[in-house]
């Protein structure tokens, strides 16, 4: 039995309309590192099912055995169990497309370390370390405020927002910029935008590049409210609403404020434990999915 055309309905099953009942829900907001994690769930889900479905194209009746025999043999470790000596297509099939997402992670988070680098060379020259805000100060009239995630971390605050904030705002600045750091946000996004330059026509990929950023930066926001008030950090992010982060930063600014300002100045309840339980098990179990299918369409 061929289980391609299984594994390419539930691909487009998750690939198209998970993406649309996820934007639909409310409790995203509400729990926002819940929802990164169901977001990945579901791209790792459909990058499974598109990788077995090739590899039951390239090798009809392959199964998850088939396909652990054929590790076996290409290390040299035995044969197949039927004793062929072809080609393993179908690892070949699921070898070719892990190495695309690698690959595509690999990209985005170099070329983000680059310019991440760059930009670090240019704060020793010019910034000023303080210890007050455990930032870097650099002198810009425009108030803005971003971090350099990675190697060497840190903090940057232009003196306009010094000049422009209170000691609470800029105190709730610096923790939403800290949260990116502890959280390793970059690679996060790096991830994100890799698995949307494999896919690029497809709308999870589309949405999961959209929603992942301002995910993280209302879990980043979070983070700040545990320190500052909610109306202390609105002042802060209306403020620095205009202000334009380097490329391979991220910053409490940009184009998501409007909508983080809403909800931070009408504060929801987080998500009921219940509806979370539900909804991590279901991201943990989602990726299984195919797997569990292509034993079903081994033992039929």
């Amino acid at each position: 039995m061929n289980a391609a055309p299984a594994f390419l309905g539930y691909a487009a099953a998750v690939g198209v309309l998970a993406p649309r009942l996820l934007l639909r829900s409310s409790w995203p907001q509400r729990s926002p590192l819940l929802a990164v994690a169901v977001w990945f769930a579901l791209a790792a889900s459909f990058s499974l099912c598109v990788q077995l479905a090739a590899a039951h194209l390239a090798t009809p009746g392959a199964h998850l055995h088939g396909i652990l025999y054929s590790c076996r043999a290409a290390l040299g470790l035995g044969g197949e169990p039927d004793g062929s000596t072809g080609p393993p297509w179908g690892l070949v099939a699921l070898v070719v497309l892990a190495a695309a997402h690698l690959s595509g992670f690999a990209f985005h988070a170099v070329r983000a370390y680059a310019a991440r680098a760059r930009h670090r060379d240019v704060l020793d020259k010019v910034g000023r370390p303080s210890a007050l805000l455990r930032a870097t100060v650099v002198e810009h009239a425009e108030p803005a405020a971003y971090c350099l995630p990675g190697r060497r971390p840190r903090v940057v605050v232009s003196s306009g927002a010094v000049d422009a904030l209170s000691r609470d705002e800029l105190g709730a600045v610096v923790e939403h910029e800290r949260a990116h750091i502890h959280g390793r946000h970059h690679l996060v996004l790096a991830a994100a935008h890799a698995f949307a330059w494999i896919f690029p026509a497809l709308p999870l990929a589309r949405h999961l590049r959209e929603q992942i950023p301002l995910l993280l930066e209302m879990a980043a926001d979070d983070r700040a409210l545990r320190r500052a008030p909610h109306h202390v950090l609105a002042t802060a992010m209306f403020t620095l609403a205009a202000g334009r982060a380097p490329r391979g930063t991220l910053a409490v600014g940009g184009e998501t404020v409007v909508i983080r300002l809403r909800r931070v100045l009408a504060p929801q309840r987080g998500a009921h434990p219940a509806l979370r339980c539900t909804v991590g098990t279901g991201a943990l179990l989602a990726p299984l999915l195919p797997v569990l299918l292509t034993c079903h369409a081994g033992l039929a």
